[in-house]
């Protein structure tokens, strides 16, 4: 059997085919790295979108937790004899603190939120920034 010539590989190919047509030299490597790094900002940008909200679970959580208890406190006082007057100025109370608390919990979970989101933001925004920074200067070279 006669010994078949080993085939190129698909990039040999292409870069003769450009060499043939005189095309300019491609710089595979700085293609392949440059789509590195967009895919590690990417990646990075994911981590930071889910450690945050991992934090804002974990904070929401923990303001369940404490919801809970205070409801339970509050049921205990309830059982205790009292005269009506004051059984309404509690139920006032825990309403007015019920009120306060959500408004500080709300406002803190959009700060984890808002803080998450920039993060996450920034990240891609230097990425595009330094990959503009990249194309600027490969046609400088030129």
């Amino acid at each position: 059997m006669a010994k078949q010539p080993e085939s190129d590989s698909f990039l040999d190919m292409f870069s003769r085919f450009g060499r043939d047509l005189k095309l300019p030299n491609v710089d595979v490597q700085a293609i392949l790295d440059h789509h590195r790094k967009n895919l590690e900002a990417l990646e990075k940008s994911a981590r930071a979108g889910a450690a945050g909200a991992s934090s804002v679970l974990a904070r929401q959580h923990e303001m369940v937790q404490n919801a809970l208890h205070e409801i339970a406190r509050m049921a205990q006082n309830y059982q205790t004899p009292g005269n009506p007057q004051e059984l309404m100025s509690r139920q006032a109370e825990f309403a007015r603190r019920s009120f306060e608390t959500t408004l500080k919990n709300a406002s803190e979970v959009a700060d984890l939120v808002r803080k998450s989101s920039t993060e996450s933001i920034e990240i891609l925004r230097d990425r595009i920034r330094d990959a503009m920074a990249e194309i600027r200067a490969g046609y400088e070279k030129k």
